[in-house]
């Protein structure tokens, strides 16, 4: 029975608003407007939440039970909260509101809950995977600006999981492994062995697997490599680079942007780049950076 049916008077929905402005106008002393603004329109978002689906106490419970486990879970080698985010699409939708305008900049997607700070230094044509499972693959591509010039010397992260689907912050033993930080050269190339890209499950054993599994949907994501490019007087881009197969269509991040796909080259044993010999088979991938100027305007 709606709210309407059940208070013909509209009494109860005028003592729900009143709660509403009264709690809203609380906020209105805040000495900084930003954060003003920010709490009053969570208040009101908020309550209007709670008053559309008539928010019953016992479920009230459970969603602070659900908070409570997901702050219990989180520590500096799993983020419980962005991972939350991800799958609600709000890291995506404020991804989207942030976007630089240029629309020639390689497109931003998702950080996602295994990034971790001061990753190893590997040089020019490096290899981030050692001590990773996995096909090997060279991995190259340019730093440009939106306009064709090169970025010399520009910083790149990169991490990515092992054809198993694990990142090294799930390993057992804490080594660090499929992560590292690179440059690109003068001309703003760059090149790093790694392994072939796998899709795997987001962590399920937690709230938010739980969280998924009441919604009836897919933990898994596509295979990609996650990127964190920087440059003087560029704006930071966080991406991935997408090699196709499963999950691409059902993304549990929502992160996939068709501009972002690339395909795998495969190449039989014997030599590849860097003097490296390879036994079995091993792949490329080619992924070129378009970097927005540091000083462009954000999507409307």
């Amino acid at each position: 029975m709606s709210s309407v049916q059940s208070d013909p008077t509209g009494e109860l929905a005028a003592r729900e608003q009143a709660l509403t402005e009264e709690v809203t106008a609380s906020f209105a002393t805040a000495s900084d407007p930003r954060t003003r603004e920010l709490l009053q329109a969570l208040v009101r978002h908020v309550h209007a939440f709670a008053r559309e689906v008539r928010l019953s106490e016992r479920e009230w419970q459970q969603a602070i039970a659900f908070l409570t486990r997901a702050g219990e879970i989180t520590d500096d080698r799993r983020q419980e909260f962005i991972l939350l985010s991800d799958v609600l699409g709000l890291s995506m939708q404020t991804v989207a509101i942030n976007a630089p305008r240029d629309t020639r900049a390689t497109e931003a997607t998702v950080f996602g809950p295994f990034f971790v700070e001061q990753a190893p230094e590997v040089p020019f044509g490096g290899d981030i995977a050692e001590g990773v499972v996995g096909e090997p693959c060279w991995v190259a591509g340019r730093v440009t600006t939106v306009d064709g010039e090169p970025v010399p010397n520009a910083r790149i992260e990169v991490w990515e999981a092992d054809e198993d689907g694990f990142y090294d912050v799930q390993y057992r033993d804490n080594r660090t492994a499929g992560r590292a930080c690179t440059h690109a050269d003068a001309e703003g190339r760059y090149a790093f062995w790694s392994v072939r890209p796998a899709a795997y499950p987001i962590p399920d054993d937690g709230p938010v697997g739980d969280l998924m599994k009441a919604g009836g949907r897919s933990v898994y994501r596509p295979a990609h490599i996650h990127f964190m490019v920087t440059a003087p007087g560029c704006a930071r881009l966080v991406t991935h680079v997408f090699t196709g197969g499963p999950h691409l269509d059902d993304d549990a991040v929502f992160g996939v942007k068709q501009s972002l796909i690339r395909e795998l080259a495969e190449h039989p044993p014997g030599d590849g780049p860097g003097g490296r010999v390879l036994a079995d088979r091993w792949w490329t991938l080619d992924f070129d950076i378009v970097l927005a100027r540091a000083d462009a305007e954000v999507a409307p």
